[in-house]
């Protein structure tokens, strides 16, 4: 029994030191959503359903949940987040190309009406980010708008 106790008691000190170690955080500025805010022209339900279910995730600012101070759960969230903003950002929507744009469009779409988005892990632990079928609607409704409106954009030649 000693040795189970001793295992136990190094795991708790190892949990412990890891305390002191995060990763870094997702706190840029929420002003460099104002690019694709002003492109995209989200009605206010959509903006408040991008607030609660995307920006997390797909922009250079993250609220974080308490939960967030605590190793390894921080590395966790970091990975999502990281691999969110690879995916798409839209803190760096002026960055990609009309085409891209589009593109990223149809994923949105595409996402949300399988269900693939917001991710499980996500609406577990916020609630308001569980899409009725209304806010679903409502954000394909925004989609189409947009890229019809990126239809008629200028092509580069």
């Amino acid at each position: 029994m000693k040795i189970i106790k001793k295992i136990g008691l190094a795991l708790l000190i190892v949990f412990i030191v890891a305390q002191f170690f995060s990763p870094e955080k997702n706190e840029g500025n929420t002003e460099d959503l104002t690019a694709f805010l002003t492109e995209t022209t989200p009605s206010n339900e959509v903006k408040t359903i991008l607030k609660s279910t995307c920006f997390d995730c797909h922009s250079s600012h993250t609220n974080y949940p308490w939960y967030n101070k605590i190793t390894p759960v921080n590395y966790w969230l970091a990975g999502h987040v990281d691999n969110g903003k690879k995916h798409l950002n839209f803190s760096k929507w002026a960055d990609y190309s009309i085409k891209r744009k589009d593109h990223k469009f149809e994923e949105i779409a595409e996402e949300v009406v399988e269900k693939k988005m917001p991710l499980p892990s996500y609406t577990w632990t916020h609630g308001d980010a569980n899409l009725t079928d209304a806010q679903i609607q409502a954000i394909v409704d925004w989609v189409g708008q947009v890229r019809a409106g990126y239809a008629l954009a200028p092509r580069p030649e």
